[in-house]
């Protein structure tokens, strides 16, 4: 099947900007750039790709690639079509049920402890990344929207030093972000809600409760956004 026109120009940027400081398997490297295509939308829900289409566009061999699938397909980021083809899981209502429940739990608890311990410096840190969300909704720019969105609730799960429960938040954007993707492109990414402003003018007060609560607004606010679209979808089709 045919790739995205920038899809190999993506892989390679992104290889440069984020070269390791150390050396790194190549499995591991090829494990992390396709993670990246599926939590960022460059693969679409239900899209069938080949593993010798994801080696030749990835520029990997084969074996990595099947290696990074197969971790992948355990993680639910994939499915396994037959005729050596993976896609994206679609997602059904149920599905989005199941999320909202599990996200809205994890990243309100992890935010909760990051409140706790986050320093000045932290918060500064969560403010710029907004701020340049901000300026990627101004632009339209989706991939950066998607990117910075993630880095947001990324740091917060850094800040809380909870990694048990950070592992399966994570392991939760895989399920969802190839979906995010598709809303973003269909409604735009102004029509995105977030409450991070909320979130982090709660850290400042020292507030750990509001804070979560910012959190847990912020996640349910948004994955409703994405029902609503994917069910407007499948009433069209």
């Amino acid at each position: 099947m045919a790739f995205p026109q920038n899809l190999s120009r993506n892989v390679s940027a992104r290889n440069k900007v984020q070269a390791p400081q150390k050396p790194v398997p190549t499995h591991e490297v090829v494990y992390r750039n396709l993670r990246d295509l599926i939590l960022f939308g460059e693969m679409a829900p239900g899209q069938a790709v080949t593993i010798q289409g994801l080696a030749d566009t990835m520029g990997a061999g084969v074996t990595p690639v099947r290696e990074a699938i197969r971790r992948l397909i355990a993680e639910g980021a994939l499915d396994f079509q037959g005729n050596r083809r993976v896609c994206v899981p679609l997602l059904t209502p149920s599905h989005i049920d199941e999320l909202i429940f599990m996200r809205k739990e994890l990243d309100a608890e992890l935010a909760r402890l990051a409140a706790a311990r986050c320093t000045v410096g932290d918060i500064d840190e969560l403010e710029q990344i907004d701020i340049a969300l901000d300026r990627a909704i101004e632009r339209g720019d989706v991939r950066a929207y998607l990117e910075l969105n993630h880095q947001f609730h990324t740091v917060i799960y850094g800040l809380a030093d909870a990694p048990i429960m950070a592992e399966i938040a994570q392991g939760l954007w895989l399920r969802f972000g190839p979906s995010l993707r598709v809303v973003c492109g269909r409604v735009g990414t102004q029509n995105v809600p977030d409450r991070h402003k909320d979130a982090i003018a709660a850290m400042r007060r020292g507030d750990g409760e509001a804070v979560a609560m910012a959190i847990h607004a912020d996640v349910v606010q948004g994955m409703e956004v994405v029902r609503q679209s994917l069910s407007e979808t499948q009433v069209v089709s």
